[in-house]
Order: C-alpha cells, then structure tokens, then sequence
C-alpha cells in the first residue's frame, strides 16, 4: 500500500477530479446531436428577426395619422395610415367600396390628414360633403353638475399656441400643428388670420372651418 502524504494525496484527487470532469464533458457533448445545436442557431435567428420587426412597427406607429371613413366602404370605422396618404389609400385600407358606391365626385388622390372623416356616398344619396375636418367644436355636451348644456367656442392665438392648443382647432391634427409652428419660426407672426393658408395643407375649406376660432393677438 502506498502511503501519501497530505500534499500527494490532494494532488491526486485534483488529477482524477479533472479526469473526471473531461470524460463527463466528453460524454455530454457526443450524446447531442448536430441537429440541436442548429436548430438553437435557427431559434436565435427567428428571436433577432422578430425583434427587429417589432422595432420597425414602434417606428412606423410614430407616423401614422387618424381617419374616420364612413359610407359605402366594406370596412367604415377608424383607420391608422400613413401621413401622405391619399383618399384611395384610405378606402383600400378599409376594405375597399361596396357595390352601391358613388365615387364620382370624389377625388381619389386628394391628401387626408389626421382627424379628417371621409364619407362615401351611395348612388342615392345628394350630398355634396365628402370630407369633414369637424372634430368637436360647438358640439353639445351634457354637464353633468348641473344637468344643463354648453357648447365648446375656444380661440386659439395662432401666434402663441403650443402644438397641444393648435391641435384643438377643427381639422388641425399633430402634423399640421407642427407646420404651422414652423412656418411661425420661419416667417415671423402671422399679420392676419389669412396668412394661415400660406402653411402647407391649410386651403381655403379648412380655413372656414377654423377662421371663427383663430386670431392673432
């Protein structure tokens, strides 16, 4: 019998300790098929790719405008489209037009914005109003402490507002908001309430829905 001392007997059983942790490994490694280890390369792929989209949908969100169709198309409700969007992107989105569908009068690649409602009429209908940038004022709202009636008439400086205030005017989304403050920033105060329709995408219908509720000082 061999006799170790401490110092021999610790070194031996750090030998066969490793001996040991490499025939485990071994065996480990040779029991897993090539096949696991891609198929982990291919479910990593997937879980990069999938957050990737994720981002690029956070991304596309960040510029989408609001509109309300309603009328002859298969799908009438909200609809999330791209800023630039044109009426016929707004009807594909929504399924497209019924059979009843009167598009005669409109204008298919006109530009919509946010908050705008679109209604398709039908071919019995006499309406000569397709696009409402009505988005609340002078609706009547019930009070609810004193069961009486009022109605929303607000005016907003369109030299001073913020983006939020703009964004209370008929018609006036975020986007449009922003264009007015920097054609402020660019061009100075506005001299009169008419000078509105220089900013891009205030014509002469959105200006009458607005005019009521704007000044300059």
């Amino acid at each position: 019998m061999i006799n170790l001392n401490k110092k021999q007997l610790a070194i031996v059983i750090g030998i066969g300790a490793i001996v040991v942790f490499v025939i485990v490994y071994y065996i480990y490694k040779i029991s897993i098929p090539e096949e696991s280890y891609e198929q982990l390369d291919v479910i990593s792929e997937n879980n990069q790719e999938q957050n990737k989209e994720n981002v690029e949908n956070k991304l596309e969100e960040i510029d989408l405008i609001i509109i309300h169709i309603a009328g002859e198309v298969k799908n009438p409700g909200i609809v999330k489209i791209k800023e630039g969007a044109r009426i016929a992107d707004v009807i594909e989105k929504a399924g497209g037009l019924t059979e009843k569908a009167n598009i005669t009068n409109i204008n298919l690649a006109y530009i919509i914005e946010d908050g705008q409602k679109i209604t398709i009429p039908s071919e019995e209908q006499d309406t000569q109003e397709y696009i409402s940038n009505d988005s609340g004022e002078g609706i009547r709202e019930q009070n609810k402490k004193t069961n009486t009636t009022s109605t929303k008439n607000t005016t907003v400086n369109i030299n001073k507002a913020s983006k939020e205030e703009l964004q209370t005017l008929q018609g006036i989304g975020a986007s449009t908001a922003q264009k007015i403050i920097d054609y402020r920033d660019q061009n100075g105060n506005f001299k009169q309430i008419e000078d509105i329709k220089n900013v891009p995408g205030i014509g002469d219908s959105k200006f009458e829905a607005i005019k009521n509720n704007i000044k300059i000082k």
